[in-house]
């Protein structure tokens, strides 16, 4: 019988802690991003987005309306993506790409209001930015220093 690989895109609930809990990177993209443990708590404009793969959690993002998207975009509806990642025993499936093509179609519905997704991705995530740029983000020009160097800040319009 063929695996159907259903994905789809959620906001997170409890049932989804225990999996995300136990999600691990390859060290090379540990600097890159954030493990979804790391958000056992968010503020009010935070939405964590589980990404699922036949009903199992197999990545994890953040989905922010808050003050902190004006460091990368002037307009006020937009949001900022953080925290991309894909569970290490499930990468190389095109998770992450089919999430990301599915992101348009899930802001449009969960959050009306919405015009544009920002993002950052390091310099040196070769991948990441590969990614972004297939599913349609476009390199705005601006530079932001993050924790480990210069950050490309890039858009996706809806």
């Amino acid at each position: 019988m063929e695996r159907t690989n259903y994905l789809e895109l959620k906001h997170f609930s409890g049932e989804h802690m225990d999996i995300l809990n136990s999600f691990e990177l390859p060290e090379e993209q540990v600097q890159f991003t954030s493990l979804p443990s790391n958000y056992k708590e968010v503020t009010e404009g935070q939405h964590r987005i589980v990404i699922l793969c036949d009903g199992e959690p197999v990545g994890f993002f953040l989905l922010h309306s808050t003050e902190r998207v004006k460091e990368y975009s002037d307009n006020p509806q937009a949001m900022l993506l953080t925290s991309l990642s894909i569970n290490q025993a499930k990468q190389g499936r095109g998770y992450a790409k089919q999430a990301m093509l599915l992101l348009k179609k899930f802001t449009a519905d969960e959050f009306p209001d919405c015009n544009e997704i920002v993002l950052a991705v390091n310099y040196k995530n070769i991948a990441a930015q590969k990614l972004y740029v297939k599913v349609g983000y476009q390199d705005t020009g601006r530079r932001k220093m993050g924790p480990i160097g210069e950050q490309f800040i890039m858009n996706l319009m809806l």
